[in-house]
């Protein structure tokens, strides 16, 4: 004879509890939000009750009574970058310590993708929003402004961009590499960077680049942001009569990808040429050669961004504009020009 299999029992909710502890749904409810408005019998009664039904509240229901959902939400334009996962890792730590939780959205780098995932968010009732970068459409700018929600923008410094900015200044970190690679006596160099069309970091950091005093010669090769991209250009580069003396990446991810192309076709690093990015992945310290780079402090933004907008939502603290130091890792890719 074959066990009839059990059904799990219809979840418990506040008026099975109020019903076991013999008081008001009212009463249960203050019990969880309020317990020390209730009295001691009284709520002992309720939890109880709680603890024999196995009761869990609903978080549709505290943010029914509360008026408060505790999450907010990132706008991102990939996860397929080791930087935006560093900077979600401390986002969401930070936010945890706060009692926020963090529902994420991936944009694909389209700002009316971004718009639409931004509207999704307000829908199910965001608290906040952290975005990417500091050029958005006007429907985002719309929203943003007839919802009044807490928006902080990240991974850009602008002291004045309308929304509070916390990240580090793009234009300053290409130079950064861009004044390494000359001090190390390299004049002819190439730049490696991804599209420029819907990325307003890369822009900035081109602008820094052509703003230098370096007195050097640059010539620019736009791809993908991803390790086959780089490698393309890596190959291509290898396959130059006259090769420069030195590429700069504007991300870690397009250099590890020409370092791939380059040592494929047998160009050596940094014999050859000299190789720096920016960004500072965990697997740039790995690579061979290990990776010179410019060190952007994602986590202490990712930090400082879900902190800041913690404020915002509890104490209408309204974030000032804060920016994040990029510092040159110096490590074996690149060396002085013989």
């Amino acid at each position: 004879m074959t066990q009839k299999s059990q059904l799990p029992k219809k979840r418990s909710n506040l008026r099975d509890v109020a019903k076991a502890a013999g008081v008001s749904v009212a009463t249960v409810s203050r019990v969880l939000n309020e317990p020390g408005v209730v009295k001691p019998d009284t709520r002992e009664k309720v939890q109880a009750a709680i603890a024999d039904l196995k009761f869990v509240p609903s978080a549709a229901a505290r943010a029914i009574n509360s008026g408060r959902t505790r999450f907010v939400g990132a706008l991102i334009p990939t996860l397929d970058n080791a930087i935006f996962a560093r900077f979600l890792a401390a986002l969401e730590r930070e936010l945890s310590a706060h009692q926020l939780s963090l529902v994420v959205a991936t944009t694909d780098s389209d700002p009316d993708i971004e718009t639409q995932k931004a509207k999704e968010l307000v829908d199910i009732g965001a608290e906040g929003l952290i975005v990417t970068g500091a050029a958005h459409n006007t429907g985002l700018k719309d929203l943003i402004e007839q919802t009044m929600l807490p928006t902080i923008i990240t991974s850009y410094f602008d002291r004045a961009n309308p929304l509070p900015t916390i990240g580090y200044d793009n234009a300053a970190a290409a130079q950064i590499a861009l004044e390494h690679l000359a001090d190390l006596g390299h004049s002819e160099i190439a730049v490696v960077h991804g599209p420029v069309h819907n990325n307003d970091r890369t822009r900035a950091r081109l602008a820094g680049l052509n703003a230098s005093d370096c007195s050097v010669e640059l010539a620019t090769h736009e791809t993908d942001i991803s390790l086959e991209g780089g490698s393309v250009v890596g190959k291509q580069i290898a396959a130059l009569p006259h090769k420069p003396d030195a590429i700069l990446c504007l991300s870690d991810v397009v250099a590890l990808g020409v370092l791939f192309g380059l040592q494929a076709s047998g160009v050596k690093v940094p014999e050859d040429v000299s190789l720096v990015g920016i960004d500072d992945l965990p697997s740039s310290a790995v690579s061979v050669p290990p990776l010179t780079t410019v060190h952007l402090p994602v986590s202490t933004m990712g930090e400082r961004a879900a902190a800041a907008l913690a404020r915002w939502i509890s104490d209408q603290e309204i974030p000032r504009a804060e920016m994040l130091e990029a510092t040159l890792v110096q490590r074996q890719s690149a060396r002085r020009k013989t």
